[in-house]
């Protein structure tokens, strides 16, 4: 950290978690210690958040190598590795989901390791890196416990769980101090639908709260993990701040979250819209859709997360009321 405070670094931060982070650490900062600058990084100009500190855009694409020399060589105390593209998109394009997802954090490390070298080895970042629950494949128990081996049975799920592993071996190494969080799916998500294949569970609750129809591809009884968008900010600065000696050598973490169906996430709609809400849901099959839903984990037992002081929404309803409070367009 120089002398000012910590310099933070956003990789992905035009995108919906990235904003609502850049959001917060403009609002709040972190307890740690004072940012003296923020930088946003993505393919698009980020927006930008009024801050008592410096905060800059970068655009360019995180897979080209070039741009991982020109971010590593920013030499920020707090990076935030939140860019991918998202598990629809990496299973239907196999070459760009390998080169964004796994071959662009290869060149950012590779170029945070040539950082480390030139500085006489003491230039070491913490680096957040954003994981997923889909580097677990199937068949699964009735709760994913801490020791569950990570296979997974898609390209993202793949593409992250190499991530974790590179990341684990840079710390090891000394290059980085580094830390993966298996992310739950992000619900209720605000804006439009994107191309994730779980992109139908936050749709399902927010078009109709905004009085719109919403198409539901998977059966009633498909249970899933889930937390908010504010979770998801919670669960990043709280992983930037964490001793991660009491991590050891295993530095991915599952994190906290909600279990339900999908029939349960709509009697929840019910609790907080009411029927003519529901009625806004049409099912529409999609056996793609459904095919890789169905080797995605249901339920977790995240003990080492929550030991460590990660927390989560109570319930699904909670996660509605959420959105509504945070992202709901005004009337």
């Amino acid at each position: 950290m120089g002398d000012s405070g910590l310099k933070i670094l956003i990789i992905g931060g035009a995108g919906m978690v990235g904003q609502k982070l850049a959001g917060h650490l403009a609002a709040s900062g972190l307890s740690g210690g004072p940012v003296s600058e923020l930088i946003l990084h993505d393919v698009v100009e980020a927006a930008v958040p009024a801050a008592p500190f410096p905060v800059k855009t970068l655009v360019g694409n995180i897979a080209d190598p070039r741009q991982a020399t020109e971010l590593a060589a920013l030499r920020a105390d707090l990076i935030f590795h939140l860019a991918a593209i998202v598990s629809g998109e990496a299973e239907q394009d196999f070459a760009k989901g390998w080169d964004i997802n796994a071959r662009g954090t290869w060149w950012l490390l590779e170029a945070l390791r040539e950082e480390y070298e030139t500085s006489g080895r003491s230039y070491v970042p913490r680096l957040v890196f954003t994981s997923s629950i889909a580097v677990f494949g199937g068949p699964f128990p009735d709760r994913i416990d801490d020791e569950f081996l990570a296979a997974p049975q898609t390209s993202y799920g793949a593409q992250k769980a190499m991530t974790e592993l590179l990341i684990n071996d840079y710390s090891r190494k000394g290059f980085i101090d580094g830390i993966s969080i298996r992310l739950p799916t992000i619900c209720v998500r605000p804006g439009k639908p994107n191309l994730a294949a779980s992109s139908f569970f936050s749709s399902i609750i927010r078009e109709p709260l905004n009085g719109r129809e919403a198409i539901l591809p998977v059966s009633d009884t498909v249970r899933h993990w889930h937390a908010s968008p504010r979770s998801a900010t919670g669960f990043l600065v709280h992983a930037a701040q964490l001793d991660t000696a009491l991590l050891g050598a295993r530095r991915a973490l599952n994190m906290p979250g909600v279990s339900c169906t999908v029939a349960e996430q709509i009697e929840a709609l019910r609790q907080v819209a009411g029927a003519n809400a529901v009625a806004l849901i049409r099912r529409e099959p999609d056996a793609a859709v459904m095919k890789i839903v169905e080797n995605w984990p249901r339920n977790f037992a995240p003990h080492r997360a929550l030991d460590l002081g990660f927390t989560a929404e109570a319930g699904f309803e909670e996660i509605i009321r959420i959105y509504i409070a945070d992202d709901q367009p005004r009337r």
